[in-house]
């Protein structure tokens, strides 16, 4: 991976934030920042508030209450193309990619910022990072499989070249040899490469390996953090996130 495809990263920062639907918060007071060159991840059984923390970070759920920053600027509640526009690059779930369009297209797309004549030289740029795009440029996002399109939608988020990438469970229904490859060469390599990473992730135990620190939701609050190697020993840690089903490989 010789391109370089983000400035140098920029502090993420969410301080005493709460957020939810309605008026009616879903996560409390949580303070976690996410710092260039690291991977933060967090864990958390499912209902945990894990993807409507990442969610407010962007500007899809509204701050009840705190304060999310990126670098010197202040971004809490401002609209997502904002948000987008300020370097901070947001891969979800679910609808990360445009099913009917062409592979180029989704990437084009995600150029929709960068004048005309810079969307080529950086969708070259994107495909150097994930080569195995290369060969796939006319077919439709809705016929790859389930790594393809989740290199894919990475790839269309890193058109703009953000400094952070908020990833929500990258890997969720991919199976283990490619959740192991994203993981592990794609998502620790952004962190390699200079960007900031915050990543929601349902497979703990590939998390805590990927990851400089890492926050447990229960809740919707913050239950414990820490480096992954401390965690790792914390018997409340082992028995309620890494024991039995709680947490796939």
């Amino acid at each position: 991976m010789s391109v370089e495809l983000s400035t140098s990263g920029k502090v993420l920062r969410a301080t005493s934030v709460s957020a939810g639907y309605d008026g009616r918060a879903i996560v409390h007071e949580i303070d976690v920042e996410a710092t260039p060159g690291k991977v933060v991840s967090v864990v958390g059984p499912n209902g945990s508030g894990k993807s409507t923390l990442l969610k407010s970070l962007v500007g899809v759920v509204p701050v009840l209450a705190g304060t999310v920053t990126v670098g010197d600027t202040e971004i809490t509640n401002l609209a997502p193309e904002r948000i987008a526009m300020l370097g901070v690059g947001y891969v979800p779930q679910i609808d990360d990619v445009f099913p009917p369009l062409s592979v180029k297209e989704n990437l084009e797309i995600g150029g929709y910022l960068l004048p005309r004549h810079d969307v080529a030289s950086q969708i070259e740029a994107v495909l150097e990072f994930f080569p195995r795009l290369r060969t796939m440029m006319s077919r439709k996002a809705g016929k790859l499989s389930g790594g393809e399109r989740k290199m894919l939608a990475m790839g269309r988020v890193l058109m703009l070249s953000p400094s952070v990438l908020v990833l929500d469970e990258p890997t969720a229904n991919l199976a283990p040899l490619v959740a192991t490859q994203l993981l592990e060469e794609y998502i620790r390599g952004f962190a390699d490469h200079g960007s900031t990473v915050l990543l929601v992730e349902q497979r703990a135990k590939a998390a805590l390996r990927i990851s400089d620190w890492t926050c447990v939701l229960s809740g919707g609050r913050v239950v414990l953090s820490g480096a992954p190697r401390d965690l790792e020993n914390n018997p409340l840690f082992v028995e309620s996130f890494l024991g039995g089903g709680a947490a796939r490989a």
